[in-house]
């Protein structure tokens, strides 16, 4: 698969190598040419030195057969408007802008343009190391409807299946983490002692949800 990046800061860098070690192809576009050595002597894909709104620029990144742009520049402006060219004018069909500003984001997420708003995400990252886990989000739908949160739970829950935790939460609990790493959860699945237990629900009942967990399990009806 084919990618174009634009912004070769560090996030655009990463982004880079990050696919190319997956063994996707990748063009990164930078109006800075110095910026093109964060991605190292090994990087064997293409660099272009202008703006990620410039149609030509564009062409030459191979944006006509790219499978997703990431715009992630330092300007709002250029992200989103080089974001609505890669979607409107080429049809590229995954498409993501850096925003800084939470409330423009929220805006272009409803015209259709995914967003990562730089300075929401990094309050919310500050605020889950300040305050109890479970009571913020780790991710939220733009109309704030619902969240994916991580839940603490009493040791009593341990043993459980987790379809039977679904059934007493009227939640979904997609995932846990294991030993470092994420599982997506399935009809065998059992919390063990350490998992890292992550819930779906609407904002509203995030609370009772976090409240159901923090006691012990009562017995099954």
């Amino acid at each position: 698969m084919h990618y174009v990046i634009m912004g070769c800061g560090r996030v655009g860098a990463a982004l880079v190598r990050a696919l190319e070690r997956r063994g996707h192809s990748v063009a990164a576009i930078d109006c800075d040419a110095d910026a093109f050595r964060r991605l190292g002597p090994d990087f064997r894909g293409r660099t272009l030195t202008g703006m990620g709104f410039d149609r030509d620029v564009l062409l030459a990144a191979g944006i006509e057969q790219a499978d997703g742009l990431a715009a992630v520049a330092d300007g709002d402006n250029t992200n989103i408007l080089t974001a609505r060219i890669a979607r409107e004018r080429f049809g590229v069909p995954t498409v993501v802008a850096r925003i800084y500003d939470p409330e423009r984001a929220g805006v272009y997420e409803r015209l259709g343009i995914p967003t990562v708003a730089t300075v929401r995400w990094t309050a919310d990252q500050v605020l889950r190391r300040l305050i109890p886990v479970g009571a913020e989000s780790l991710w939220r739908d733009p109309s704030g409807a619902v969240r994916l949160i991580e839940v603490s739970y009493c040791p009593g829950w341990v043993g459980q299946p987790i379809r039977s935790l679904e059934r007493r939460l009227n939640a979904p609990l997609p995932i846990v983490g294991r030993f470092g790493q994420g599982m997506v959860t399935d009809g065998e699945t059992v919390l063990q002692d350490g998992d890292i237990l992550y819930a779906v629900v609407a904002s509203e009942r995030a609370g009772a949800v976090e409240e159901i967990l923090a006691n012990p399990p009562a017995p099954a009806p």
